[in-house]
């Protein structure tokens, strides 16, 4: 138990970390990349062919990934996770 909890502790700390991440570093990368505009492979990809008759996008991703049992609802929220709440 006590592994899978440093490891949820690791993980936690990472994302705390990404969302804390200031102005000025986003400014940084975009300096260091340049403009890299867009994939043109990538440009029409979509995910909207997923979308059911009369549900939204995030529903939709929800019902594949219960179909394919990779759901886990008892983790709780990113948010939950970023600010320690679990």
């Amino acid at each position: 138990m006590t592994g899978e909890t440093s490891r949820e502790e690791s993980a936690a700390s990472v994302l705390r970390s990404i969302w804390q991440v200031d102005e000025s570093a986003a400014t940084d990368v975009d300096e260091l990349c340049g403009n890299s505009g867009i994939c043109r492979n990538m440009k029409d990809v979509s995910f909207e062919d997923m979308v059911g008759q009369g549900t939204d996008l995030r529903t939709a991703w929800r019902e594949q990934l219960a179909r394919d049992g990779k759901l886990d609802t008892s983790a709780g929220t990113i948010g939950d996770l970023v600010a320690g709440r679990r």
